[in-house]
Formats: structure tokens, sequence, C-alpha cells
């Protein structure tokens, strides 16, 4: 992990001089209370290694690809066009909110109305944002599953919540039934759930959604889903928990066009929820960002106009780019958990005799010359983690072939390594 003085201004000594010669002297960080825990994000610290080291970019999750061009050039055609670079209405351009309604209802079966239960927001982390400022108080519960993606655990400690995690854990990452139970109280405010599942790839089954709704309904808790990769599915089915009996009521609904359309750098994302739950979260919105860029709504409302055969092919490319990692992680030595959605795999690499997640993946980037991202941070307790590494598939076939044979090269288990040794 980073130092908390990474990034830190340098200060001079208050006569600017010892002996004649300018004196650095160490800055006294200052920082909330709420965020002292938190050091630079691991998906920061993982790509500056992996510029330094030239290694293969196989830890944060961002395309090496773009997306659509027809998506590009309706947002240039909106640059170009006069009133369309001016602030956007607050919770979003009509167009996109239309837009965002009409692909929800296709995909979910549920009718919304764009005005009062759409709100366009920069990003799906904004999107999470102004949820959990607008409708959490300081000491609500929130239970948030483990492993989790690092900014959820950040923002509820922006916001004060009291989290109480339930931990998935491999093969399957299931549901554990009866921690889940037990996390629930007439305390609870709320509970986060993302699927299909950062870091793990696990798509949440209509058993667990239903188990997750029975207890929301039984304690009068709020749901807020994340819901980024729900069109990269490669075994089971999405089911948004808002279209399970008595669920839309108590549910936020957040996704993006980051990852359907491999555009992660424009940010612009949503929240869908009933109104009273709207208004809450739009208040925060309105004093957060207000609103998100003009012509980039534009060239959103263009994404979410592709015909049905865009997905298809999006699932079935990044199907193929799972399948050859999937397969070849496991040849090297891994003990792979398969993902069933997601643009993540997770793997056991004990075999190769690190202690610990850190110590794999600092060998990985400079020895070996592949950047993977190391889980321990997205857990309470950094030792469920510490034997998993997370590798992301959401890169080119030739980035794919070159990250495999440098493993192939440069790692071996510890046992075929013992042996190769006794022979030599």
């Amino acid at each position: 992990m980073a130092s908390s003085t990474e990034g830190a201004p340098q200060t001079v000594a208050s006569d600017g001089k010892s002996n004649g010669v300018a004196v650095e002297t160490p800055p006294t960080l200052q920082v909330s209370k709420r965020l002292e825990k938190f050091q630079t994000s691991i998906f920061t610290q993982t790509t500056g290694l992996a510029i330094k080291y030239q290694a293969l970019n196989l830890g944060q999750g961002f395309p090496d690809f773009d997306g659509p061009d027809f998506i590009k050039e309706a947002a240039i055609e909106a640059i170009k066009t006069v009133g369309k670079n001016q602030y956007a209405r607050g919770y979003g351009i009509p167009d996109l909110n239309r837009a965002i309604a009409a692909r929800f209802k296709k995909d979910s079966g549920l009718d919304v109305d764009p005005e009062t239960e759409v709100t366009v927001t920069t990003g799906c982390t904004e999107a999470l944002s102004a949820t959990m400022l607008g409708l959490l108080n300081p000491g609500d519960e929130v239970i948030l599953f483990a492993p989790f993606f690092d900014v959820y655990e950040q923002l509820l400690a922006m916001v004060g919540a009291t989290i109480k995690f339930v931990t998935l854990r491999p093969p399957d990452f299931s549901v554990p039934e009866k921690e889940l139970r037990e996390a629930f109280s007439s305390k609870t405010r709320a509970i986060l759930v993302n699927t299909p599942h950062n870091p793990t790839g696990k798509v949440f089954s209509r058993k667990e959604l239903e188990l997750i709704a029975s207890l929301c309904i039984k304690n009068n808790a709020l749901a807020f889903t994340d819901e980024v990769y729900s069109k990269l599915i490669f075994r089971g089915e999405h089911i948004s928990i808002a279209t399970l009996d008595g669920m839309y009521e108590r549910t936020v609904t957040m996704n993006s066009m980051a990852k359907t359309f491999s555009l992660t750098g424009w940010k612009v994302g949503w929240a869908i929820a009933p109104p009273q739950l709207s208004w809450g979260l739009r208040i925060a919105h309105s004093n957060l960002t207000f609103s998100t860029s003009t012509p980039l709504q534009w060239g959103a409302v263009a994404a979410l106009q592709a015909p049905d055969a865009y997905y298809v092919d999006l699932a079935q490319n990044y199907k193929r780019r799972k399948d050859y990692l999937v397969e070849n992680l496991s040849s090297i030595g891994f003990k792979v958990y398969e993902p069933h959605g997601t643009y993540f795999v997770m793997a056991d690499h004990t075999p190769f005799g690190f202690d610990d997640d850190t110590a794999f993946v600092g060998h990985l980037i400079k020895n070996v010359g592949v950047a993977a991202i190391p889980p321990s941070g997205f857990y309470e307790n950094a030792s469920d983690g510490k034997h998993l590494v997370r590798f992301a598939f959401c890169k080119d076939d030739e980035t794919l072939r070159k990250a495999v044979e440098r493993m192939k090269i440069h790692l071996k288990p510890t046992s075929l390594k013992s042996t190769n040794d006794s022979a030599n």
C-alpha cells in the first residue's frame, strides 16, 4: 500500500533556510476522521506501477479499445450544435431520461416515469454518492457484501454509516443465508447489492435476490443496486431486484454506459427509483455535480438506442476473452474461479509460493511484466483475500496473448520449481 503521504505537498521551514540551505519539512496531513483510514486507490497504485515497469495492465478495469463510432459521432454532432454545450437540466436531458426508461422497460419489464424516477448522474459512482448522501443518515446501518468495490466502503464512510459486512467465499461466492439473516435487524437502513459482482464475477441468483428482498421487506430496509455489468453475462441471467414483489418502492437501481459501451471516460450514469427516493438523491446530486456533460448525454441517447444485436455481440466477444484467460490461467497453475459475469476473473495464486496478494502482484508487475489487482483491500478482514488475485480481461486479443505468454515463461508453481531445481 502507498504511504499516507503519497502526493502530499512539501513545505519549507518557517525561515526558508537552514545554514543558508532551503529545508523541506514533513507536511501535516489534514483529512477528516471519516477518511483517515483510506489511502491511495489500489487501482491508481497498480496502474502507476504498470506504467513504471511497462507491464501489461490486466489490473484496472478499463478497456484498451474504444466504444462504437456511432456513439462518439452523436456526441461530436452535439458539440457542433448551438445550444447543446451549456448546462443540461439537472436530472438529465429529456431525451436521455426517456431513453433510459425505455431501455429499463425492455430489460426489466418495469414502466418508470422518465421525469420523476430517472436521474442522470456523472457516472455510476456519482449515482452511488448521491443515493447515499441523499438517503442515509450518520449511524445508519448498511449491509455490504465482501469482497466489494472499494468505493462502496469509502462512500459509506463519508456518510458516516455503520457497515455490517457479509462475506462471499469461494469457490462459488454464494450468499451465506445464516450470516445474511443475522446481519439484518430493525436498525438496517439499506443493503448494497452489486450484480454481476465486481470483483468475483458472481451473478446473484433469483433465489439469493428473493432472500435479500424478503429480508428488506421484513426489516423495512432499502436496496441500493449497482448493475453496471448487467449486459456482461456468461452464465445465468441478470435480474434487477427492483422487479421482485414489493421491491420497486424501496430500491434505487444504478447503472452507466461505461462498461456496456467501453466508454469509461465519459462518466454518464443514472439512478432509477420511485419519486420518494429520487427526491433525496436528486437533492444530493444537485449539490455534487448538478448536471452531467450535455454533449455526452446526447451520445448516451444514441448508445441506448443500439439494436439488440449490439448486446449479443458484446457478451459473445467478452465470453471469448474470458474463456481464453480462464483456460490459460488454469494451465499456468492458478486455481481459477470462473466468472459468470463482468469482465474480471478471480484466481488463487498460492501455488506460486507467495505469502499474500500484494507480494504476488508486486512480483507479477516487476518480474513478469503483467499487472493485476490484489483484492485483500476489498474485504473487511484482509486475510480473507490475501490468497486471491483479480485479472481484468477487458483488453484486446494481443494484450491478453502477450500477458499469457509472459506468465507462462516467468511463473511456475512451487512444486514444479522444486522438481526442476532437483533435476538441475
